[in-house]
C-alpha cells in the first residue's frame, strides 16, 4: 500500500469486494516478498485456466501446461502459497459476510433466518406448542458434537491465529464509521496479516503428534467457545420469553457438551498409548480450569458489594464462617483480605481453590510431586458450583438478580457444561483387539478351553460367567504380550482418571467394527478387570458400572444385522443388569464414511435410516434409552452436509432429545475457530434437534410406507451401480491409485493417523474412508458422493411420468430424501469431469484409464440430469445460490492447482533418482492443502 492509495469504505452488500480488496492486497505482498516472476505466474495461469473453462482449446492447454513444465520448484511452491491464501481470505471475507448479513437481519428486528432460535420457537408457538410441554422437551435435550482429528486437517494453530487478526480488521471495516485515516490504518494492518501469512509456512515440517492434535482440539475452547456457549443459551432464553413470555417460567437447562476422540481413538492409531489418552484429559482439566480461574478473577473485580450496604442470605453467611475453618485449618492463617466485601471474600476462597486443584493437575502433566498445598483444591466440579449457586442465590435475595445474570450466570453455565473434564473422551479401539486380549487371558488359566473355538453363544455365556465372578482371572502382567498388556492398561487408565480428574472424563467405549453381542462383552470384561464394572461388595447388593459401550456398525452387512446383535445384547442378563446399574442408557455408533466406501452413498443412506429405526424399536421394546452417535465426516461421502438439515433428516421417532455426533478434519475450523460463526452454527445444530425432538411431546406423523419402499428400491439399485464400478471392474483400484493423489495423501504431515489400516494394501478393505473421499475429491471426481444416484433414479423412473412426479413430491416433502439430493449437488457442483479426464495422464494403462472414465463421466451425466428432473431445477445448487457463487468463485484458482498437481504427480512418480524425485514432493504436498482448501472439503 501506498500513503496516496484511496481507501475505499467497503459496503456490507456483498463478499465480492472484501474479496477483491484481500486479492489486491494479497499482490502487493507477492510483488513485494515473492520470486520475481510469482505474480505474474498467478495471473497468467488463472487468466489462461479462466478462458479455457469458457471455451475449451487445446493449443491453449497445451501452452499453459508448457508453461507449468517450466516453473522450477521453489517457484512452483510459491504459486501455489499464493492460490492457497486467496482461499483463506476468500473464506474470511464470506465468514465475515454472513455475520454482518445477520447482524443486520436481527438489527432490523423482523423474523429471523429458518434455524435461528427465534423461528424455531415462533414456529412451536403458533403450532400450539404448550409451555409444560416445552419444558418437558427442554429437560430432555442433549447436543453432543464431538471434535476427533484425522488425517484430513490441514491448516496449523499458527495459521487460524494469523486470519482470525485478519477476519477482526475487516469486520472492523464495516462495523465503525472510520474516517480515511483509520480506514488506512486498517488497510495496513491487513497487509500486514497477509504479508505474515506468506512468510508463515503453512505445512508442517514434522508430522504431528498426538499431543499436537489435542492441543489444536483444546484452540477451539480458548478462541471461541469459552465465550460463545453462554451466548448461546442466552438468546434461547430470549426467545424463550419472547413468545412463551417470564410468567411461563421455562427454565433452559445446561443441555450442550462436548466430546473428543483426541487422544482416546486407537483404532489403527499406533501412536495413541494409555500414556495419551492420560496426559490428554489432564490437558482438558488444565485448560478448563485456567479459564475459571480468569473468570473468577474477573467477577472478583465486579461483584464489591459491602456487608454495610446489603444483606447476604443466611446460607451463605454460613458458608464464609465455614470458609474461616478452611483458612485457619489447612492454611494456617486468616483471610484480612475484602473483611465488608463478602463476595469478594467468598471469591478469594474460590480464587484460591482452582489455584491449588490447577497446580494439582500440572505436577502431574510434569510428572513431579505436588506439594500438600494443593491438596486444599476442589474435589469435584459440583463443589465449584455449589459456591457460585451460593452467591448467585444471595444476589438475589438482596435484590441484585441483575448482577447475578451477569459474568457470574456466565461461569456457572461453563461449569455446568464443562466441569472439571471439558470434554468427554470417548476411547475407540477395533474389535479384533479385545478379542485377541480376551483369547490370551483364558488361555493363561489353568485348564481353560480355548476361548477363539468358541460358537457365538458359547462366547457370550463364557463372557457373562466371569464378569459376573468375584475372582476371573489370575493375571501376571509380565507373561502378556506387549498388546494385550496395553489393552488392559487403557481400561486401568480410564479407572484411574475417572478416580483423579471427575467421574465424566470419559464419554463413551467404542468399539469399531462391531460383527457381534460377545464383541461388546468382551470390552465389559475388560473393564471388569479394571474395576469399572461387576458386582457390588462381592456381589451381594447388585451391580455397578462406570463405563458406556458403544458398538459401532460401520459397513452395509454390519447395519444390516445390528438388530440381532443388539437384540442379543439386551437378551443377555449380566449385560442388561449391568446396563441398567450404569443409568439405562445404551449409545450406538453409526459410521457413515465405511458403509459409504463399502456400498456407496444411497445404499449407506438408506442402511443407515434403516438402522435407526431398528435400535431405536428394539429399544423401545426392552424399555432402554437409547442415544445414536453418528459417525460424520466433513465431505458429503462421509456423512457431511449441514447439521440443521442432518438432524432434519433423521427417521422420526429417533431423535429423542439426544444428538452425538462427530465434528472432523476442516469442519473444526470452518465452524468453531471464529466465535461469531460458531454461535451461528451451534444454533443452527441446536434449534434442528429441538424440532426433530417434538417426538418427545407429541405423537410423530405416520412415516409414507410409499416414500419408504420407493427409497429401499432406489438404494438396492444404487448399491448395485456402485458395486458393478468398485468392485466388478477390472482395474478401478488401479486407476483410483494412479489417478488420484492418494499416495501423496499417505505423506502429507496434517494427521497422526495413517491412511491404511495395512501397509502397502492397496485394497478397497485397507484404505481408510478419509484417503478414499480425499484422493477422490482432489483429482475432481468426487465420486462416493453421488455415484449411483442417477443409475438408481432412472432404472426405477424409466420414462413413467408418475413415477418421476412421486419422486418430485419425495423430495419436497420428506427431508431424509432432500437432504441426499440437495448434498449431492453440492458433490456433483465441486466435481469437473474435464478436470479429471486430464488426470489420466497419470494413468499407466491409458486405454484402459479411458474406459473406466467414460463410465464415471456417464454416470456423472446421468446423476446430473436426474437430480436435476427430481429437484426441478435448471441448475445445480440453484436453490442455495450463495453457496453456489462462493464455489464457482474458487474454481477460477481451482483449475490451474489441479493442473499444476497432475504436473507435479508426474514428475514425482517418474523413475530417477531419489533426490530429482524428491524435490518435486514439497510443492506437491502444497498443492494437496491448496486444493482441499479451495473445495472446503478434504475427508
Amino acid at each position: 500500500m501506498t500513503e496516496n492509495q484511496p481507501a475505499e469504505p467497503v459496503t456490507p452488500a456483498g463478499p465480492e469486494r472484501d474479496i477483491a480488496l484481500f486479492a489486491t492486497l494479497l499482490g502487493e505482498v507477492l510483488r513485494e516478498h515473492s520470486r520475481k516472476r510469482v505474480l505474474v505466474v498467478v495471473e497468467r495461469l488463472r487468466d489462461g485456466f479462466l478462458t479455457l473453462r469458457e471455451h475449451d482449446d487445446e493449443a491453449l492447454r497445451g501452452k499453459l501446461m508448457k508453461r507449468i513444465d517450466g516453473l522450477d520448484p521453489q517457484t512452483l511452491s510459491e504459486v501455489i502459497r499464493a492460490y492457497t491464501i486467496y482461499f483463506s481470505l476468500a473464506n474470511i471475507a464470506e465468514e465475515v459476510h454472513g455475520f454482518l448479513q445477520r447482524r443486520t437481519t436481527v438489527s432490523a428486528g423482523g423474523r429471523l433466518w429458518r434455524g435461528s432460535f427465534d423461528h424455531t420457537l415462533r414456529q412451536f408457538a403458533e403450532e400450539g406448542v404448550a409451555a409444560e410441554a416445552l419444558q418437558t422437551l427442554f429437560d430432555r435435550l442433549a447436543y453432543l458434537p464431538v471434535f476427533t482429528a484425522h488425517p484430513t486437517e490441514a491448516k496449523r494453530r499458527t495459521t487460524l491465529e494469523t486470519q482470525r487478526r485478519i477476519f477482526l480488521l475487516a469486520l472492523d471495516l464495516h462495523r465503525h464509521k472510520l474516517n480515511q485515516e483509520e480506514q488506512q490504518d486498517r488497510l495496513g494492518e491487513i497487509l500486514s496479516e497477509i504479508q505474515i501469512l506468506w512468510k508463515t509456512d503453512e505445512v508442517r515440517v514434522h508430522k504431528p503428534q498426538v499431543t499436537d492434535e489435542v492441543r489444536q482440539g483444546l484452540y477451539f475452547f480458548h478462541e471461541s467457545l469459552f465465550h460463545v456457549l453462554p451466548q448461546v443459551y442466552r438468546n434461547l432464553e430470549r426467545a424463550v420469553r419472547r413468545f412463551y413470555g417470564h410468567e411461563a417460567g421455562i427454565q433452559v437447562p445446561s443441555f450442550i457438551a462436548f466430546g473428543s476422540w483426541i487422544g482416546g481413538d486407537r483404532d489403527g492409531n499406533p501412536f495413541v498409548k494409555p500414556e495419551t489418552t492420560e496426559l490428554a484429559v489432564r490437558m482438558h482439566c488444565e485448560l478448563v480450569l485456567d479459564e475459571y480461574l480468569t473468570r473468577v478473577g474477573r467477577l472478583t473485580r465486579v461483584l464489591s458489594h459491602s456487608s454495610a450496604l446489603c444483606e447476604p442470605s443466611p446460607e451463605f453467611l454460613d458458608s464464609l464462617d465455614a470458609d474461616e475453618d478452611y483458612w485457619l485449618g489447612p492454611m494456617g492463617q486468616t483471610q484480612r483480605r475484602y473483611f465488608h466485601e463478602p463476595y469478594r471474600r467468598k471469591l478469594a476462597i474460590v480464587s484460591h481453590r482452582l489455584r491449588a486443584s490447577l497446580a494439582r493437575v500440572r505436577a502431574r502433566i510434569d510428572g513431579v510431586e505436588h506439594s500438600a498445598q494443593m491438596a486444599e483444591g476442589y474435589t469435584d466440579a459440583q463443589q465449584l458450583l455449589d459456591d457460585l449457586y451460593l452467591i448467585r442465590d444471595s444476589l438475589i435475595s438482596h435484590g441484585d438478580a441483575n448482577a447475578a445474570d451477569g459474568p457470574l450466570k456466565d461461569l456457572i453455565r461453563l461449569v455446568e457444561s464443562f466441569g472439571f473434564h471439558l470434554m468427554r473422551l470417548d476411547v475407540r479401539q477395533e474389535s479384533g483387539r479385545h478379542t485377541q486380549a480376551i483369547v490370551e487371558l483364558f488361555a493363561r488359566q489353568p485348564g481353560a478351553p480355548f476361548y477363539g473355538a468358541f460358537s457365538e453363544e458359547q462366547k457370550r455365556l463364557a463372557l457373562a460367567e466371569a464378569i459376573a465372578h468375584p475372582h476371573p482371572f489370575h493375571i501376571d502382567k509380565a507373561t502378556l504380550t506387549p498388546e494385550t498388556r496395553e489393552t488392559l492398561e487403557v481400561f486401568e487408565v480410564m479407572a484411574r482418571m475417572r478416580a483423579e480428574i471427575s467421574e465424566d472424563v470419559f464419554g463413551a467405549y467404542v468399539i469399531s467394527m462391531t460383527h457381534s453381542a460377545s464383541h461388546v462383552l468382551e470390552v465389559m470384561l475388560l473393564a471388569r478387570l479394571a474395576g469399572l464394572a461387576g458386582r457390588t461388595n462381592g456381589g451381594t447388593a447388585g451391580w455397578f458400572c462406570n463405563i458406556r459401550i458403544a458398538p459401532l456398525f460401520e459397513t452395509i452387512e454390519d447395519l444390516g444385522q445390528i438388530d440381532a446383535v443388539m437384540s442379543a445384547l439386551f437378551d443377555n442378563p449380566t449385560y442388561a443388569a449391568l446396563l441398567q446399574a450404569s443409568g439405562n442408557l445404551q449409545e450406538v455408533m453409526l459410521g457413515y464414511s465405511d458403509s459409504c466406501k463399502d456400498g456407496g452413498i444411497l445404499s449407506s443412506a438408506w442402511n443407515l435410516y434403516e438402522a435407526q429405526e431398528k435400535i431405536m424399536a428394539l429399544a423401545r421394546r426392552h424399555g432402554i434409552d437409547c442415544r445414536l452417535f453418528h459417525g460424520r465426516g466433513g465431505t458429503v461421502g462421509r456423512g457431511g452436509g449441514p447439521t440443521h438439515e442432518a438432524i432434519l433428516a433423521q427417521p422420526d421417532d429417533t431423535v429423542h432429545g439426544q444428538i452425538k455426533f462427530t465434528e472432523q478434519g476442516e469442519v473444526l475450523s470452518y465452524r468453531y475457530a471464529n466465535p461469531e460463526t460458531a454461535l451461528y452454527e451451534l444454533t443452527m445444530g441446536i434449534s434442528g434437534l429441538i424440532k426433530a425432538s417434538r417426538c418427545v411431546i407429541e405423537p410423530p406423523p405416520p412415516p409414507r410406507k410409499d416414500f419408504l419402499g420407493i427409497m429401499a428400491e432406489l438404494a438396492r439399485l444404487g448399491e448395485e451401480a456402485y458395486r458393478e464400478l468398485v468392485c466388478g471392474t477390472e482395474g478401478l483400484m488401479d486407476y483410483f491409485y494412479e489417478v488420484t493423489p492418494v499416495d501423496a495423501i499417505a505423506l502429507l504431515n496434517i494427521g497422526s493417523r495413517p491412511s491404511h489400516r495395512k501397509k502397502r494394501d492397496r485394497s478397497l478393505g485397507s484404505i481408510r474412508a478419509i484417503p478414499w473421499v480425499f484422493g477422490w475429491a482432489q483429482s475432481r471426481h468426487t465420486l462416493p458422493a453421488w455415484y449411483g444416484i442417477g443409475s438408481a433414479i432412472e432404472r426405477w423412473r424409466g420414462s413413467d411420468v408418475e413415477r418421476l412426479a412421486k419422486l418430485q413430491r419425495m423430495y419436497q416433502e420428506w427431508p431424509f430424501f432432500r437432504a441426499i439430493l440437495s448434498n449431492s449437488q453440492m458433490a456433483l457442483y465441486k466435481a469437473e469431469m474435464h478436470i479429471a479426464h486430464e488426470y489420466l495422464r497419470l494413468a499407466r494403462d491409458p486405454a484402459r484409464a479411458e474406459v473406466l472414465y467414460n463410465t464415471i463421466a456417464e454416470e456423472y451425466q446421468r446423476t446430473v440430469t436426474q437430480v436435476l428432473n427430481v429437484a426441478g431445477l435448471l441448475g445445480l445448487m440453484a436453490e442455495t445460490p450463495d453457496l453456489q457463487v462462493s464455489l464457482a468463485r474458487r474454481n477460477t484458482y481451482l483449475d490451474p492447482l489441479n493442473h499444476v498437481q497432475i504436473a507435479l504427480l508426474e514428475r514425482y512418480r517418474q523413475e530417477g533418482a531419489a533426490e530429482e524425485r524428491e524435490q518435486w514432493l514439497d510443492p506437491l504436498l502444497r498443492s494437496i492443502n491448496a486444493i482441499a482448501a479451495g473445495m472446503r472439503n478434504t475427508g
